[in-house]
């Protein structure tokens, strides 16, 4: 909290008395010259008396403060009186909110409602609530429209907006005044006027002090000491004359006798007895009371008092202490009588058998007394455990007693309340009916008046209530407004940046592949320009505020490859720069309002709606819930309680052949995935199960490599063994054709041919410089289809064609295949060699980038694409390929019918290499 300082005194301060010679509350900090201003050019300050209820204990109520408006920073602060130099506290109004209690018990109430706490005031009329209402309202509007809280912007905008935002603040003004008409100021209680009014009286001086802030209340206690004793030396220094006869001095020593007070001794020092005008002020400056002369004289005799008291008090407890000891030493008597019989009459016997018969007598009688002492103990330990248990019933009764007396009381003011009320109905002597009816006339029009006053009150709070929260929802709007733009200008900004920086990365290539047949420092320049943009982390990008890349995906896939070729970490690099740069610009356009209306989907029913969003993508937090719902559709009539615990039982029980297989391809998945390649990861065991338990599913099948890639993709989207399991079974029985993993994968030769008729169809050029070149696509394309390109797109698209895929099916692998060769096809006409066009297409799925361009390609660009187109072409090609199976096992049939008539026998001169190694 800052300190208000003191402003510099202005002339018209010799005319204030002197405890208003400072007025931190009408000139805010800085503004110190504005005192000596015209009154009509000073600004009208918010300041005045409020009461405050806080506190604690018995001190808790109302205190009276002096509040006033710090503009800089929309603070209201508050002291205990007008003259304090330091502030108590503030309250924050830049996220405050303003309420009016109609139903109040004490008129003028009102609250600040703060993040962090809600102060209660109340001022001295209803008019003067509704102003400072209004006023605080106007201030935290202005100050969320000044000029300050576009810090960020800059000065020539700023210079600009000016009228627009002067222009603002009057249409709030107006807009305020729809809800509720402007109050007048209330003339002394607001403003500088207030500060020279009294501080209003309190009951007791010690209930307005703040002992939260007693430190501040010291402090500025002494200053106002020190500059009441300063004004008064000035006034003692310019007084000449004693005061007139007339005037009698103020006294404030109850021990003095009124016979001095009507005839003061002229004796006096003038110094002693100032005038009234003076001592008033200082009266009201002090802060604690004095004590009276007589008081101070009669202290002597109260200490005696007190020491007499101590003494006998000290000499009744000395008297106790000797009793008790007394009684002690009564008891020491009888029990050393008691053993000086024994001992006599153990030397009066005679005989050693009658004093070894007293020993046994002794001995009996002090093992009886041990158990009479053991006795005793544990019924003191159970007398001291009943006398607990008795004091805790006897406090709960007490408790008890105490709420029924609390009780009792409250009936008992009841009663005394209805016996009063009784009394005075009784007393009251019958009237006429027409003075009853004259009477219940009045009640009635009382009442009525009464419910008028209540309902306008409730129309004030409505009227006033209804502007607060107009305003604060055009700031909040506003506040949402800058944030939308703020993150949309980010995500601009950082897109931009991952442009820049493949573009940079891209020219160092070309600058490198254009250098690499010069000689000189330049290709080392550039080799290690390459080698220090990709060892860029993104811990630097950290730093200023910005993170274009990172190390992993959302699903664990590597973003930047870890190739050995340097070329080919480039290029990964480039690749993941661009994607982060499409995906940056997209997110407020597309991805955003994607997510809304995903998220407004509750239900999910198969209709075009929801074909064209999957075709869009389905975010992240939603894919999990929809792809269970896709896979159920497909395999609910498989589905059965309990089935694939009672595969993975079988699995336990007997080893499948395949398991040496699932075995080694385990390793081999998804070598870029950290959930893959981690040690300590359990996706690697969770596969495995799904593999074996999916092998006795289908025993025709039983493992084909490629699963392990598509059960792994089910396993990183929905988590869950069981639900990758039906997952991979809804993909290979219900949506790709039969006989796809089969021995001889006669559907998907069948497919690698569709594809060629389809690219002949809709690619013609790109299908005839292949051709010319002799360039067999089914080298490339073939793992596309056999694992829904698992291994060649990255994980955004890759996942954006899986969305579309469980819902449509195998047509939509053709689309995003010929879409892949659409997107690149300038880039592989430019090629004219075989070899550079297969060592392109080796790695250029990898460049694909732009994921909204891509699924435009497949989903318009494509178009028409019917499914009667594809089932026809499929019946073709699988008949012809069935035919040349069968004429390839004739003639396979026929090569083995010809070795075996001819038999194995060598020529002669010819040694096996077995007989040549066993005569070794």
């Amino acid at each position: 909290m800052e300190n208000t300082p003191e402003p510099t005194p202005s002339s018209s301060e010799s005319t204030q008395p002197p405890g208003l010679a400072r007025e931190p509350e009408v000139a805010s900090p800085g503004d110190s010259e504005g005192c000596a201003r015209p009154l009509d050019t000073v600004p009208k300050k918010l300041c005045g008396y409020l009461s405050k209820f806080g506190g604690k204990g018995p001190i808790k109520g109302w205190k009276c403060r002096w509040f006033f408006y710090d503009e800089r920073k929309c603070h209201l602060y508050y002291s205990r009186t007008a003259q304090d130099a330091n502030p108590l506290d503030s309250i924050d109004l830049s996220s405050a909110v303003f309420d009016c209690k109609a139903d109040a018990e004490e008129e003028g109430t009102f609250e600040i409602k703060t993040p962090s706490r809600v102060i209660t005031l109340k001022a001295a009329t209803k008019q003067v609530m509704l102003y400072w209402l209004q006023q605080l309202q106007m201030k935290r509007w202005e100050f969320h429209n000044s000029p300050s809280a576009f810090a960020a912007t800059p000065a020539a905008a700023l210079a600009e907006n000016g009228p627009t935002l002067h222009l603002k603040l009057e249409q709030e003004e107006a807009e305020l005044e729809e809800f509720l008409c402007p109050v007048k100021t209330p003339p002394g209680l607001v403003g500088a006027a207030a500060a020279l009014q009294p501080v209003p009286a309190m009951p007791s001086a010690l209930q307005n002090i703040s002992l939260k802030h007693l430190g501040t209340e010291i402090q500025n206690t002494m200053h106002n000491i020190r500059s009441n004793k300063q004004v008064q030396a000035a006034e003692e220094a310019s007084q000449s004359v004693e005061p007139p006869s007339g005037e009698q001095p103020l006294i404030s020593d109850p021990s003095i006798p009124e016979k001095e007070l009507e005839d003061p001794p002229k004796s006096a020092p003038r110094s002693s007895v100032p005038s009234g005008p003076t001592q008033k002020p200082k009266r009201q400056s002090n802060t604690f009371p004095f004590f009276s002369d007589g008081l101070a004289r009669s202290r002597t005799a109260q200490e005696k008092v007190v020491a007499l008291e101590q003494q006998v008090l000290m000499l009744t407890r000395e008297l106790k202490s000797q009793k008790e000891l007394v009684i002690i030493l009564h008891k020491a008597l009888q029990a050393a009588q008691q053993e000086k019989r024994a001992s006599s009459a153990y030397l009066a016997a005679t005989e050693d058998k009658d004093r070894l018969e007293l020993v046994r007598h002794k001995v009996r009688q002090i093992a009886e007394l041990n158990q009479r002492v053991e006795a005793l103990e544990q019924g003191h330990e159970r007398l001291m455990q009943e006398a607990g248990l008795r004091e805790q019933h006897v406090q709960a009764l007490q408790q008890h007693v105490q709420l029924l007396m609390d009780k009792n009381q409250a009936k008992q003011q009841v009663i005394c309340k209805l016996s009063q009320k009784l009394t005075e109905d009784l007393a009251e002597p019958p009237s006429q009916p027409a003075d009853a009816t004259n009477g219940d006339f009045l009640s009635q029009q009382e009442r009525l008046e009464h419910l008028k006053d209540d309902m306008e009150a409730y129309r004030t709070q409505n009227r006033f209530l209804n502007s607060e929260i107009h305003q604060v929802t055009k700031i909040w709007r506003k506040v949402a407004e800058k944030e939308k733009a703020l993150l949309t200008k980010c995500a601009y900004l950082q897109a931009r940046n991952c442009q820049v920086e493949s573009k940079y990365l891209a020219g160092l290539r070309r600058l490198q592949e254009a250098a690499e047949a010069e000689a000189g420092d330049f290709p080392e320049l550039l080799q290690r320009l390459v080698q220090e943009a990709l060892q860029w982390e993104a811990a630097e990008a950290d730093s200023v505020g910005l993170s274009p890349v990172s190390e992993y995906d959302d699903y664990g896939f590597l973003t930047v490859p870890d190739y050995e070729v340097e070329d080919l970490k480039l290029l990964a690099k480039i690749q993941a720069l661009e994607v982060r740069s499409h995906h940056l610009l997209a997110l407020e356009a597309v991805e955003r309002p994607l997510r809304d209306r995903w998220a407004t989907l509750t239900e999910l029913v198969p209709s075009a709606d929801l074909k064209q969003l999957l075709r869009a993508g389905v975010p992240r937090e939603h894919r999990a819930r929809v792809w269970r719902w896709l896979v159920h559709r497909r395999v609910q009539h498989l589905q059965a309680p309990g089935c694939y615990q009672e595969l993975l039982a079988r699995g336990r029980a007997c080893e499948h052949p395949a398991a040496r297989q699932i075995e080694l391809d385990l390793n081999r998945t998804f070598p870029t995935n950290k959930h893959f390649t981690c040690p300590t990861s359990c996706f690697p065991d969770r596969l495995r199960r799904v593999l074996l338990a999916f092998s006795w599913q289908n025993p025709s099948i039983g493992y084909c490599q490629g699963l392990n890639r598509l059960a792994a993709i089910a396993l990183l989207v929905l988590e869950d063994e069981e639900s990758a399991f039906w997952c991979l079974v809804a993909i290979v029985e219900t949506i790709l054709p039969a006989e796809y993993y089969s021995k001889t994968l006669t559907a998907s030769q069948v497919d690698q041919r569709v594809l060629q008729d389809l690219l002949s169809e809709k690619l013609p050029r790109l299908t005839a410089h292949l051709g010319q070149h002799r360039v067999d696509l089914s080298l490339i394309t073939f793992n596309w289809f056999l694992v829904v390109f698992a291994d060649s797109l990255i994980s955004d698209i890759l996942l954006r064609v899986w969305d579309a895929f469980l819902y449509e099916g195998t047509k939509v692998v053709f689309r995003y295949a010929l879409a892949i060769f659409k997107y690149n096809e300038e880039a592989i006409l430019r090629l004219q060699d075989s070899l550079e066009i297969y060592q392109y297409l080796r790695f250029f799925t990898k460049t694909i980038c732009d994921s909204r361009k891509l699924v435009s390609i497949a989903f318009n660009d494509m178009n028409p694409f019917p499914m009667k187109q594809l089932r026809q072409l499929r019946a073709a090609h699988r008949e012809h390929l069935e035919a040349e199976l069968r004429e390839l096992e004739i003639l396979k049939a026929e090569y083995l019918e010809r070795r075996a008539s001819r038999g194995r026998a060598a020529p002669e001169g010819c040694a096996s290499e077995d007989e040549g190694e066993g005569d070794s």
